[in-house]
């Protein structure tokens, strides 16, 4: 689905999606891949002491298993550089600059920072915004929050404006909730992005198609 001239989104396996391009065709892929540690939304709303968190729809997968060699071998193959979010828990290849999104989260039992390996060269990086259930960084604009990993778009603003040219292609294997082709389309990046589960690539969809609509109204 073309969501405007530089925003397509599929409902579809990332193998699939990855099949139907050139090697090194995108320039950079940022990808949130299932992490394989349990974490599909089910269980979200029982552990934060802070503010009670949603309890979603376990998405497809249910995060059991962290992608095979053979989605990195097409990531790898289709774009010249990636960051991957979770890749301390399932990836083994070492990077002086790997990526640290300190969440702030408070009282409970979630992670306080998550981690993406990237291919670049640079030194690490931290990026601080609070994302603790119903407590978030910018409370002026709240996002809703529509999916169990979801990230913020600015987390996605701060990684494009660190690691993106302008012009860059980019590439997400794992839609989720869309923050990522929201903060591609506010910036004019391309995106090309799939999600394989119907349910969150409506979702997403209805949430991309809203905040491109409120925009041309502003």
């Amino acid at each position: 689905m073309k969501l405007s001239e530089k925003i397509t989104i599929t409902n579809e396996d990332n193998m699939i999606m990855m099949a139907r391009y050139p090697d090194n065709y995108f320039d950079l892929a940022i990808v949130d891949p299932p992490y394989g540690i349990g974490e599909d939304g089910s269980k979200n709303h029982t552990r934060s002491k802070i503010a009670k968190a949603k309890n979603y729809i376990p998405f497809a997968g249910k995060d059991i298993e962290p992608p095979n060699q053979e989605y990195f071998n097409e990531l790898f193959r289709v774009s010249k550089n990636q960051i991957i979010w979770g890749a301390n828990h399932f990836f083994g290849k070492v990077s002086p600059c790997w990526i640290v999104w300190d969440k702030e989260n408070g009282e409970n039992d979630f992670a306080d920072c998550e981690l993406a390996w990237t291919s670049f060269k640079t030194s690490v990086r931290k990026f601080k915004y609070r994302w603790a259930g119903m407590l978030q960084e910018d409370m002026k604009n709240k996002e809703i929050r529509i999916h169990p990993t979801q990230k913020p778009v600015a987390l996605y603003k701060w990684l494009l404006n660190k690691y993106a040219k302008p012009g860059d292609k980019i590439l997400d294997t794992h839609l989720g909730s869309g923050s990522i082709a929201i903060a591609c389309h506010d910036y004019g990046f391309e995106l090309t992005a799939c999600e394989l589960d119907e349910h969150y690539y409506q979702s997403a969809y209805k949430r991309i198609r809203d905040h491109m609509l409120q925009a041309t109204l502003f």
